[in-house]
């Protein structure tokens, strides 16, 4: 019986997984230069931990998560997102009392959210984040959202918009949220029974709804920008002028939520608008978020934080045409004529190796036109030809394999005259 892989999981096959290897390095390389940290966090995780700090009027928590008993009786969920875990372990490990705050942290690893898979979008998938917890700055988000822009950029997307938008702050939200609920009473038994849920516990998550986002109330719904008090509002402009200063252009969106209730101020979206993407063009989302580390038992906790899909960075990448330049090839490849030559290659290999060398040779027993080709399928610069006459004479022959040249050195000094031609 054969067995095939799982519906919406995939496969990255050795080749295509030079495109993932390259976005990983560019986020690290990113992080180091903004001074956030890696931090890895469990799989699994309790399930409340996911009630609690993604919320149980989201689609993810309602309709999404991969939930099941251990042998213990206890509720564990395979992680949907990676802040909130981040979080729990800020608050556990009691990384609000480090002597460098803000504690800047960033993750990359496996999600999982039973949803339909499509282009770019997977039950099993892969998210670059990061987190900056303990600064109400409005000059962090700023740099939050620089770090995720340039990273898109560096990778070679051109045709990218950032959406913004100010929640406020609780005062403002309160009086926004008041505002949504008269709005939507009257007819809430025109919508979905995910709103209608949703009208008293977080109707804010009534404006993101994919079903009734034609209905008429959703066009003439209240709009935060409308209830945001000065400190809201001057938050808000500082980090216009914090973007417009890092030259990063940007478009306000009073319509762009981020559903939770510990959300506020800041709430950006980056988005693809490479023609052929696909119709949902969203590459990054991220938030501030004051009030998460109190719903874990710590303290007051300012934090803001984005995450992205590197399944999406890649297809974004696919449709503006971009090509990641993958491995140059190995260094040297051991071609090797007779028995004896065969077994000496095996220790030869490993010295090449030890000296810091990528090299290889042949496992199958190939005639020696073979073992070539194989060298020019993996792209060897130079390929190092051995028969039992030249070991017993104790010489190698090296071939530069971009000009041809050839040349015979003593085997003893082999490595050693491989690394000075490498100089």
């Amino acid at each position: 019986m054969s067995i095939s892989i799982p519906r919406g999981t995939q496969d990255i096959l050795p080749g295509e997984i030079a495109k993932w290897q390259a976005i990983e390095s560019k986020a690290r390389e990113l992080c180091e230069k903004y001074q956030y940290q890696e931090i890895r966090t469990p799989i699994f995780e309790h399930t409340d931990l996911f009630l609690r700090g993604v919320g149980d009027t989201t689609d993810i928590v309602q309709k999404e998560m991969y939930t099941f008993t251990d042998k213990g009786g206890r509720s564990l969920t395979l992680r949907p997102e990676g802040t909130a875990s981040t979080v729990r372990a800020y608050v556990e490990k009691k990384m609000f009392g480090l002597p460098n705050q803000p504690v800047k942290l960033y993750y990359m690893g496996p999600m999982f959210r039973y949803e339909r898979p499509q282009a770019g979008r997977f039950r099993q998938f892969v998210q670059f984040g990061i987190e900056a917890l303990g600064s109400n700055d409005p000059a962090i988000d700023a740099e939050v959202i620089s770090l995720a822009m340039n990273l898109y950029k560096e990778m070679g997307l051109k045709k990218l918009k950032l959406i913004i938008n100010s929640l406020g702050d609780k005062e403002s939200r309160d009086a926004h949220r008041n505002a949504l609920i008269n709005h939507f009473s009257p007819r809430i038994g025109e919508f979905c029974k995910d709103c209608q849920s949703r009208l008293e516990k977080n109707p804010l998550r009534i404006l993101d709804c994919k079903v009734d986002r034609e209905h008429e109330l959703m066009k003439t719904a209240p709009s935060i920008m409308d209830f945001l008090n000065e400190s809201s509002k001057h938050y808000f402009e500082k980090l216009q002028t914090y973007l417009t200063r890092l030259e990063i252009p940007f478009v306000v969106d009073p319509n762009l939520v981020r559903g939770l209730d510990y959300y506020n101020h800041t709430a950006f979206e980056i988005m693809s608008d490479a023609e052929g993407f696909g119709a949902i063009t969203t590459l990054c989302g991220g938030g501030r978020y004051n009030g998460l580390a109190e719903e874990f038992g710590g303290p007051q906790t300012p934090g803001i934080g984005f995450a992205l899909s590197i399944e999406r960075f890649i297809a974004a990448l696919a449709a503006e045409g971009v090509e990641i330049t993958t491995d140059g090839g190995i260094d040297c490849y051991l071609a090797a004529l007779g028995e004896d030559a065969k077994d000496y290659t095996v220790g030869l290999l490993h010295q090449l190796r030890m000296a810091g060398f990528s090299a290889e040779r042949d496992y199958q027993d190939r005639k020696i036109k073979a073992q070539f080709k194989s060298a020019d399928r993996m792209n060897a610069k130079f390929v190092a030809i051995l028969g039992d006459d030249e070991l017993k004479n104790k010489i190698i022959t090296l071939k530069n394999m971009s000009t041809g040249e050839q040349r015979e050195i003593e085997l003893d000094l082999f490595v050693q005259t491989f690394k000075e031609i490498q100089l």
